[in-house]
């Protein structure tokens, strides 16, 4: 017998007509054929947003580093700030400690006053003058108990900040040229003899002032300097009826008021100075 033909499917799909939408027209409508290359065209809008995206990141970033930038300039000009009202604050408390004040502006009768204490005293009279400044100049800062001899060496003694800094010329230390570190340790607190408010739990207060830890808080040194009664006559300073420098001194020394105050930020500290003059008070 014959044997039976086998039929045999193609393996490939049927060919479908591909629709007439997806086959690009001859001619853009005007005669003019389609160019080959608006057919390969694919992703161009995604390019694009990846572009803007990029961009608006950029934007945000930049503005994000000067947000930044402006928090720290305005938090380092606060602290600059508080540094120096807290340096004031000690001027301020150095004129009462000379005049023997209390914080609240009455006469000093009971500790924590220099008067009532094993302080050094300012001087009472001319003859307690020379006394105390040879014992201040026996001390190898030349201060003690926030009194000072007259400063004969640097002067910005506060730029030589620990024995490790380097200054020139080198420091001297017959001239009691002599790190601010250890002068912190001499050097009289806000309140420490006035009695003023240091702490907070008597209500706000600046912050520096409260600090008592070594390096931290604020610190101010007198320093005791003759005055010569010649000087009245000298027209340093003219005076429009006696052309004398005005001075009722019931001592005839001078003080120089140096106050620092370090700021809660790192590199932040403020020095003032000023001269003060105890003069006599009419009866």
């Amino acid at each position: 017998m014959r044997a039976p033909t086998e039929h045999r499917k193609s393996a490939t799909m049927p060919q479908h007509p591909r629709p007439a939408a997806l086959h690009p027209p001859a001619n853009c409508g005007h005669g003019q054929p389609l160019p080959a290359v608006a057919v390969r065209q694919r992703g161009v809008a995604l390019f694009v947003v990846i572009v803007f995206v990029m961009l608006s990141m950029l934007l945000a970033l930049w503005a994000s580093r000067t947000s930044l930038f402006n928090e720290m300039v305005v938090g380092n000009d606060a602290d600059y700030q508080r540094a120096f009202e807290a340096a004031q604050a000690l001027l301020q408390d150095a004129e009462l400690d000379i005049r023997g004040e209390m914080a609240d502006g009455n006469l000093c009768s009971a500790p924590p006053c220099r008067a009532y204490s094993s302080a050094l005293q300012f001087p009472g009279d001319t003859n307690e003058i020379n006394p105390l400044i040879t014992a201040l100049e026996a001390e190898t800062t030349r201060c003690k108990d926030g009194l000072c001899a007259r400063r004969v060496g640097r002067q910005d003694f506060w730029n030589y900040a620990t024995a490790e800094t380097p200054i020139k010329p080198a420091a001297d230390t017959g001239q009691g040229e002599v790190p601010l570190s250890d002068l912190m340790t001499v050097g009289a607190r806000y309140g420490q003899y006035t009695g003023a408010a240091n702490t907070t739990t008597s209500g706000p207060l600046n912050p520096i002032l409260a600090e008592t830890a070594a390096g931290q808080g604020g610190w101010y040194w007198i320093e005791i300097m003759r005055y010569s009664d010649k000087a009245k006559s000298a027209n340093l300073i003219v005076d429009s009826t006696t052309s004398q420098l005005p001075l009722n001194l019931d001592v005839y020394v001078v003080f120089r008021i140096t106050a620092l105050a370090v700021g809660r930020k790192p590199g932040t500290s403020v020095v003032l100075q000023e001269t003060y003059a105890r003069q006599r008070t009419k009866d």
